[in-house]
């Protein structure tokens, strides 16, 4: 995997300056509407993978899907990826440019009911050895 991790930083870099209307859009909304202790995370290299958002501590990933993952080799390829992220722990959610683009609320609403907030740290007892 560690052969992976250089060309798909760099690509992730630009993906992130270049995002498209539908996924800039996203990610000022997932930004603004995530509760304490959720961190979401934009074009985030998994293994051979660029997803467009992650939330790492929820093994949570939404893919924005423009017209290419509806033809027969985008969705097979979308196929294999899946799998291959699905065996890593994570749950896919996969929306449409459209859907962002026409009710964002909705779907941050959608990506936000898969994440548990991350509880804050208890403290540690005043007394005792434990």
């Amino acid at each position: 995997m560690a052969q992976y991790r250089k060309p798909l930083t760099e690509r992730a870099r630009v993906l992130r300056r270049d995002m498209t209307d539908a996924e800039r859009r996203l990610w000022t909304a997932l930004r603004l509407a995530c509760p304490d202790g959720v961190r979401f995370r934009s074009q985030v290299p998994i293994g051979r993978y660029i997803v467009d958002f992650a939330c790492l501590s929820a093994r949570l990933v939404a893919e924005v899907d423009g017209g290419q993952h509806y033809s027969d080799a985008g969705m097979a390829r979308d196929a294999v990826r899946d799998a291959w992220l699905r065996a890593e722990g994570f749950q896919i959610l996969r929306v449409t440019n459209r859907d962002v683009l026409t009710n964002v609320e909705g779907v941050v609403v959608a990506i936000l009911s898969g994440v548990q907030p991350v509880p804050p740290p208890q403290p540690l007892p005043t007394r005792g050895r434990g």
